[in-house]
């Protein structure tokens, strides 16, 4: 329903963009056009239902991206074809193309939206149960309840341990043995096998006797990448392909295709901003209006990454000052490297650029000069990637850094060492352009909340 709102909204909104250009290029386009086309594009949400995106319980956030952006462009791309050849041009090829270029922001902006509120009122999933109460059960368990939005509720675990029965997983029960599974079949349809270590005679007996319509298999696989791997039938043989995007040519040539054709808009309007808030700076403190560190870029090469100041000139000094009078100060410190109460910010402007992050703005400069991208792990200072292990600063240098990427617009500042290794390496294993798109739209809406930056 929400999606076939968004498709009207985006016709009529294409309608008006086209006759808004009308002056410039006349055409003619009639109520009867629009209002067959307002009938016709309705299908638009049926034909999605058959490639798997209604109600898309399991799909993460950025294959239900691709999915829908392709299912769109190729439906407008339809109606486009049919016109031409049966109906001999009658519909506005100027107002299907707008209508297509807003069915593309406005469809998935409506449907996140109002998924958040079928999470919020838990009206959104399927209950699941999960096989194995170990720590690749406890995983999956915390994971998907961290993540109401794959629409997948866990709701019970079996294991045939009595120690573990009757206890408490990441907040769900477990409920009895691995036998009793199956009687939970009438009332849930979905079941996850979260036990790695069965064993393959163990595994396929426990698959074969569950009667659900989909039983999900978690394999001992952990750290390798989990989007875009396919399953593969190499003669009955089970295969996993797993693509390793960012080592393919044209998708290193796309990413910066992306970068550049948004970095150069963005850096262009920002720069009223940023005069702005120098003056605001100047005002506040004395002092140059940027801050340039250095930082590791791909390959290890060192760059200077720009940045609007937000700290007193004697920043440093400030903070082990700070740290010395305050123990609490300095194991917050060493956890996360940021602190909530840091002496360091300028008043007024420094908590408002670090709170928005539009301290960052100067970065895009960084973009067009080709040392960083807008999407990627944040480039760090050297004291804190020191505190990383060598194997993970190495899967770091293979990318360029990036003015924003997954854990800022997850955890944001309240993520520790642990959490930015996790998903800056998820990152790097799972690129993809709808990844970086994910992440992209993301931003805006975590800058807007100021939710987790200090």
């Amino acid at each position: 329903m929400a999606d076939s709102v968004a498709l009207e909204f985006s016709l009529v909104m294409g309608w008006i963009t086209r006759l808004v250009l009308a002056r410039w290029v006349p055409v003619e386009i009639d109520s009867k056009q629009v209002g067959t086309l307002a009938v016709v594009v309705l299908l638009l949400p049926v034909f999605q239902t058959a490639r798997g995106l209604y109600p898309g319980y399991g799909m993460g956030p950025v294959g239900r991206l691709r999915e829908q952006s392709y299912s769109t462009v190729l439906f407008f791309a339809a109606l486009a074809i049919w016109d031409y050849l049966v109906l001999g041009g009658r519909w506005s090829r100027g107002m299907l193309l707008f209508a297509v270029v807003y069915a593309l922001l406005l469809v998935p902006l409506m449907e996140a939206l109002v998924r958040a509120i079928l999470v919020r009122i838990r009206a959104w999933g399927w209950p699941v149960i999960i096989l194995g109460a170990g720590q690749t059960g406890a995983m999956v368990t915390r994971v998907l309840r961290e993540n109401p939005e794959l629409g997948l509720v866990p709701v019970a675990l079996f294991d045939d341990d009595p120690a573990k029965q009757g206890k408490l997983v990441e907040g769900v029960p477990v409920v009895g043995p691995l036998e009793a599974a199956s009687r939970w079949a009438r009332c849930t349809r979905v079941a996850i096998v979260a036990m790695p270590g069965a064993g393959r005679t163990r595994l396929g007996r426990i698959v074969r006797d569950l009667q659900f319509p989909r039983v999900i298999l978690v394999p001992d696989l952990l750290g390798l990448e989990s989007l875009w791997v396919q399953a593969k039938d190499l003669g009955g043989v089970l295969g996993l392909e797993i693509r390793k995007n960012l080592l393919l040519v044209r998708n290193r040539i796309v990413k910066y295709v992306l970068d550049y054709s948004l970095a150069i808009p963005l850096f262009l309007a920002s720069l009223p901003l940023i005069a702005a808030f120098a003056l605001w700076i100047k005002w506040v403190s004395p002092g140059p209006v940027f801050f340039a560190q250095e930082r590791e870029g791909i390959g290890g090469r060192p760059i200077r990454v720009w940045k609007l100041r937000t700290m007193y000139p004697d920043a440093e000094e400030r903070l082990e000052r700070y740290l010395d009078e305050n123990p609490g100060a300095r194991a917050e410190w060493e956890r996360y490297f940021k602190l909530k109460d840091d002496p360091r910010i300028l008043p007024g402007v420094g908590h408002f650029l670090r709170r928005t992050s539009l301290d960052e703005l100067p970065q895009l400069w960084n973009v067009l000069r080709g040392e960083m991208s807008l999407v990627g792990p944040r480039p760090f200072p050297r004291y804190h990637l020191e505190a990383f292990p060598s194997e993970f600063r190495e899967l770091r240098c293979r990318v360029r850094p990036g003015m924003t990427g997954l854990w800022q617009v997850t955890a944001r500042s309240e993520g520790d060492l642990r959490v930015q290794e996790a998903l800056d390496t998820y990152y790097i294993r799972n690129w993809s352009i709808w990844l970086d798109l994910y992440i992209l739209a993301k931003t805006v809406r975590v800058i807007l909340s100021g939710k987790g930056a200090y």
